[in-house]
């Protein structure tokens, strides 16, 4: 049977400038490979290294890239090693098979949304009206089935995303603060009833998965076995279970340890 290995993206396979943490003298630095350009703009990268050890990985089970990001831009991405068959989008929304959304799946996903939680248009009316313009950049929604804002972190008022946390808990969504961004995300919108999908649909034996955000915590939880690295909100938290590794790696260099504790994984099982 084969090994199932769903992965967040954004800091924790692949990196912004400004998330690379490298804390090394320069000339130690690791060889950057970049894997995501956007308006002519290098935007992602991940080690050369990293890139290696990916691709050896979709050679070696079901890689399965697991984000937040919308379609869009999760197709601005270009990553090493053979495509995905499958890939997990707008947190659970979308479940990407050969580049294209599956629309029983997104159906099944947005008849449970409408059943459970308050609706998209209420959450963004909220954010619009409650959240200050002094640090707040951008408002948007992402594929109709969340919303974010983009705001200056060094200006945010942190008690406000608290305050937001718990409005949106009494209404059946989650909140999740990602560097610049802060998600407003139906709780049934999850990466892990994705995964649970593709895992069904492959047959796969054993589970595996990695992810710094809140929004991985049910990703994590759900895999047989699951990563976090040193960064990010499960780290700030403390976060673990007895089926998750905490990793002591912050950046970049993250992204390629745990690379590397996959494909251990892969190979032992």
């Amino acid at each position: 049977m084969p090994v199932l290995v769903a992965s967040d993206l954004d800091r924790t396979l692949i990196y912004s400038a400004a998330a690379l943490a490298l804390t090394m003298p320069d000339a130690r630095a690791p060889r950057l490979l970049c894997v995501e350009v956007h308006e002519s703009r290098p935007l992602s990268y991940m080690t050369e290294t990293a890139a290696g050890l990916l691709s050896e990985l979709g050679d070696a089970a079901v890689f399965v890239p697991t984000t937040t990001r919308t379609r869009k831009q999760y197709q601005r991405i270009n990553l090493p090693g053979p495509p995905p068959r499958y890939a997990i989008c707008a947190n659970g929304g979308h479940l990407l098979v050969d580049g294209v959304s599956d629309p029983d799946w997104h159906a099944r996903v947005t008849a449970r949304l409408a059943d459970q939680c308050a609706p998209l248009a209420e959450v963004q009316e909220h954010l619009l009206r409650a959240a200050d313009p002094v640090w707040v950049r951008k408002h948007r929604v992402a594929d109709d089935l969340f919303a974010y804002l983009v705001v200056e972190r060094e200006l945010l008022d942190e008690d406000w995303v608290k305050e937001l946390g718990v409005w949106a808990e009494n209404r059946g969504w989650t909140v999740s603060l990602q560097g610049r961004k802060i998600y407003a995300v139906p709780k049934p919108l999850t990466k892990s009833a994705a995964m649970r999908e593709v895992a069904r649909r492959t047959g796969a034996g054993l589970t595996l998965a990695a992810g710094d955000s809140l929004l991985d915590t049910y990703l994590l939880l759900a895999a047989d076995q699951g990563w976090r690295p040193g960064h990010g909100e499960l780290a700030d938290t403390g976060f673990t279970a007895p089926s998750i590794r905490v990793l002591p790696e912050r950046g970049v260099l993250a992204g390629e340890r745990i690379l590397r504790e996959f494909l251990g994984a892969v190979r032992g099982a």
